[in-house]
């Protein structure tokens, strides 16, 4: 194998007009014996599973020799590679980027800052993933600081290092002028950049991810990292985040720290990611890595890995102290929800949620509602029911954590590689001897598993509040605009489903009087129907006026709450401590 010599420069002429210039010098060619090199970008990123064409955004792609600076022949071969024809000299690929979309996986450049997402930025020689690279950043000229999980080379501070390709592609950088400390863990260094300004408390913000740090490491056998980033990027109003095995890439409300429920959602958010560092980054399925960065990598464990971070994440704040039990119950109640206020629970399992996010998950439409399941949410609820199975099958003696941790020190210390859903099965029974088989394989199915029960051993309950209401509806979401009212979704078997009321549908009268532009206005019409009647209602579709006769049914929209039984048993209460276990 080729030992070449690869050199990353990036840097800023115009970032204002949202560009950036990317230079990649290969050296040692003269070993090759080949005629030509392929060089690839990848089209999606690992965490994001969406083929994304990072490649869209190259231009002004040149190559040329590195010592005479004549201009190389090339072609592109394909929409995200170039195969350059080597004459044996060193060579220097340069282009430019345009980066301008505020998310936590693509490139964003603009006066202020620059956020450089790896897998939009670098090239990598097709063939050759396991080599070493050296990134060096040049700052636009106001810029004074650089954010990156990656570490510098010595006595050089703007220059990284990269072991290989999939190193590289998992390290984003932030350049310049974010706000910056770090914080030591349990011998593990932690750094903050806090980019966008934000009405945060720098020593509350410590204290509280201090907490979650310590809470995580509790569960695993050791810390993989000497050092760690949290990125954040604050912004007007957004939440979101991507792992990555030695930082994260964190989006939230500028203004929401003073906000008891969104400073909440952002330390949820911390400790999601923070806990990918080993669900999912190194404890992972088979299919989950070494990466192909070409083309969709299919994997049906989403569930898991996504899933049980999702159900770890609040877990942890409530282990932390950061969340009382009625507040963790409320969260987790929420995703019973979101899970089951979707008719699309019935059509899709947790499994094919997971294959499929690559077509789907990113791609909402109008009809997602009825026919996807979230794996996250979904996930969190089967994560939850093996934490319930495991804690009362071996009386509270153990629960989910020894299962990760004790998959991570066998697939992950000592294998290296990823599982398969089956030898995660068998493992998880191996450790706990209980029989996890039916939770497993509701991953797959549509059928729901009995919860209910499951919380009721350790002392909740589990309710649907709306079960018993004789509230009606009409199965529809509604959306304003321009003073109009239109119908944003119908639920699948709704009174609205079954008599034709279309999404798009602009609702202008009910019963000959006109309705107001808010969702209140429909239900005042809904509420106030007499059982059996029927409501005649005049709608817009596609500038043609129509009625259609639609008679309200019942709400059958669930309301779960969990909360815990007023008279449980002793047994109930101890199983239930050791699972809300501070």
């Amino acid at each position: 194998m080729n030992a070449y010599s690869i050199h990353y420069t990036l840097s800023f002429c115009e970032p204002q007009a949202h560009y950036m210039e990317v230079q990649m010098i290969i050296k040692n060619l003269k070993n090759s014996t080949s005629k030509s090199i392929d060089v690839k970008m990848p089209v999606w990123t690992p965490g994001s599973y969406l083929v994304r064409e990072y490649s869209r955004h190259v231009e002004s792609f040149q190559v040329s020799n590195v010592n005479k600076k004549q201009k190389v022949s090339f072609q592109k071969t394909n929409k995200n590679t170039w195969r350059i024809f080597n004459d044996g000299k060193d060579l220097c690929i340069s282009y430019r980027l345009y980066g301008f979309e505020k998310t936590v996986r693509t490139n964003f450049f603009d006066e202020d800052h620059a956020f450089v997402s790896p897998a939009s930025t670098f090239l990598y020689i097709d063939g050759h993933k396991n080599l070493s690279s050296t990134i060096e950043v040049i700052p636009a000229p106001n810029w004074t600081k650089i954010s990156t999980g990656l570490p510098t080379v010595k006595n050089q501070p703007n220059i990284f290092f990269a072991k290989d390709v999939d190193t590289l592609i998992d390290s984003p950088i932030e350049i310049g002028n974010q706000a910056t400390w770090t914080f030591e863990v349990e011998n593990t260094l932690h750094e903050f950049a806090m980019v966008g300004g934000g009405n945060y408390n720098t020593e509350e913000l410590t204290k509280d991810v201090s907490k979650i740090i310590r809470t995580t490491n509790k569960i695993w056998p050791e810390n993989p990292n000497e050092r760690y980033v949290f990125i954040t990027h604050h912004y007007k109003s957004a939440y979101g985040g991507l792992e990555h095995c030695n930082s994260t890439v964190l989006a939230t409300s500028r203004n929401g720290y003073n906000k008891p429920s969104t400073y909440q959602k952002y330390l949820g958010l911390v400790a999601h990611e923070y806990f990918h560092l080993w669900c999912v980054k190194r404890l992972r399925p088979k299919e989950l890595g070494p990466f192909d960065y070409d083309k969709e990598n299919y994997s049906k464990a989403l569930w898991v890995m996504e899933g049980f971070t999702s159900y770890y994440d609040n877990l942890i704040l409530r282990r932390a102290g950061i969340l009382n039990e009625t507040e963790y119950l409320s969260l987790l109640s929420r995703d019973f929800n979101a899970v089951y206020l979707r008719p699309g629970v019935k059509v899709q399992s947790a499994e094919m949620s997971s294959f499929d996010t690559w077509i789907k998950h990113y791609r909402p439409d109008e009809n997602t509602i009825n026919s996807q399941v979230s794996y996250y949410n979904k996930g969190a609820l089967l994560a939850c029911a093996l934490d319930l199975k495991i804690i009362t099958e071996t009386n509270g003696g153990k629960r989910l954590d020894q299962v990760l941790r004790e998959a991570y020190m066998y697939f992950y210390m000592n294998l290296n590689r990823g599982f398969e859903l089956e030898e995660l099965q068998k493992l998880a029974q191996e450790i706990t001897g209980v029989d996890l088989s039916e939770i497993f394989n509701a991953a797959s199915l549509c059928e729901e598993l009995d919860y209910i029960s499951l919380f009721q051993k350790v002392g909740y309950s589990l309710k649907d509040h709306n079960k018993e209401s004789q509230k009606t509806s009409l199965g529809i979401d509604l959306r304003t605009c321009e003073q109009r009212l239109y119908v944003k979704s119908v639920k699948r078997d709704s009174a609205a489903w079954k008599n034709g009321l279309n999404v798009h549908d602009e609702i202008i009268a009910i019963n000959e009087e006109r309705v107001d532009t808010t969702e209140n206005g429909i239900n005042s019409f809904v509420e106030e129907c007499p059982a059996g009647e029927v409501l005649h209602i005049l709608i817009a579709r596609e500038g043609r006026i129509r009625q259609i006769d639609i008679q309200p049914q019942k709400d059958t929209q669930p309301k779960y709450k969990i909360t815990p039984i007023k008279n449980r048993t002793s047994e109930q209460a101890r199983l239930g401590d050791i699972w809300l276990s501070l």
